[in-house]
């Protein structure tokens, strides 16, 4: 037998016939312009309409609700419907995705130091003054510099919600999705490798300075001052932040060498 080729090796996985299936349902839902909350076909339709067997369509839909794209309601007037997947639905998918990555904070500060500084620019000015209240209130949520790990945790999970929720306001959805992802899988990366310990006091007093004239800039509609704040303040978290992750790997490291002796 002669050996395998190189694109032999790298091609990609034959993909099931339900997931053949689960796509051809999505593009034919797409061509019909169903929207979220109509019914789709019952099951005998659905087998002539593709051309396959029961169990093969029955498997197809399993995948598509599991996705969150197909919602099955029971009893009267029950059936199979479009869905919608949640943003919260959409960003645990794509966490999944990323779980087993070696993502570094320098990795993940290098898509928000793009993305955030535009997004605060693009805000400037549009806000109203609900939105503005309630991102001052997330903002003031830790007047007070942390003196503990746990509240150097909390602290860091609240700044990210400002971020967060500034997101959730873009015009952009692509943009805003993008952004609360980043704010997510930072908060996660934080607690899972203990960042917040020791407590950074530096790293609260910078964030809190920048929070302040950001909302500043976002009320006053200065839209440059708004991205070079939000720039100013990305590359400053991200090298307290690379410095925090080195104090720990360093703390783990002498445990390592005490636990040894």
């Amino acid at each position: 037998m002669p050996p395998s080729s190189p694109q032999s090796m790298t091609r990609a996985p034959r993909r099931s016939r339900p997931v053949r299936v689960a796509d051809e349902i999505k593009q034919w839902v797409v061509e019909q312009d169903l929207q979220r909350g109509d019914r789709l076909p019952a099951e005998p339709e659905m087998i002539e309409r593709f051309g396959m067997a029961k169990g093969t369509i029955r498997e197809a839909m399993r995948i598509l609700e599991a996705q969150g794209l197909i919602e099955t309601r029971t009893g009267p007037g029950g059936g199979s419907f479009v869905g919608e997947v949640s943003a919260e639905r959409a960003r645990a998918l794509l966490g999944n995705y990323f779980y087993f990555k070696n993502l570094t904070i320098a990795d993940i500060y290098q898509v928000r130091r793009v993305l955030e500084p535009e997004l605060a620019a693009s805000l400037a000015g549009k806000l109203t003054d609900a939105q503005l209240a309630e991102l001052e209130e997330l903002a003031d949520q830790f007047p007070d510099p942390p003196r503990s790990a746990a509240g150097e945790r909390a602290h860091h999970v609240g700044s990210l919600e400002v971020h967060a929720r500034l997101a959730s306001f873009a015009d952009n959805e692509l943009l805003g999705f993008l952004i609360g992802f980043m704010s997510q899988i930072l908060s996660d990366l934080t607690i899972y490798r203990r960042l917040y310990n020791p407590p950074n006091i530096e790293l609260w007093r910078k964030g809190r300075e920048c929070h302040q004239r950001l909302l500043v800039a976002l009320r006053d509609g200065a839209a440059e001052e708004a991205r070079e704040i939000m720039l100013e303040h990305m590359e400053a978290a991200e090298a307290m932040m690379i410095t925090q992750e080195a104090e720990v790997q360093r703390r783990f490291m002498a445990e390592q060498r005490l636990g040894r002796l």
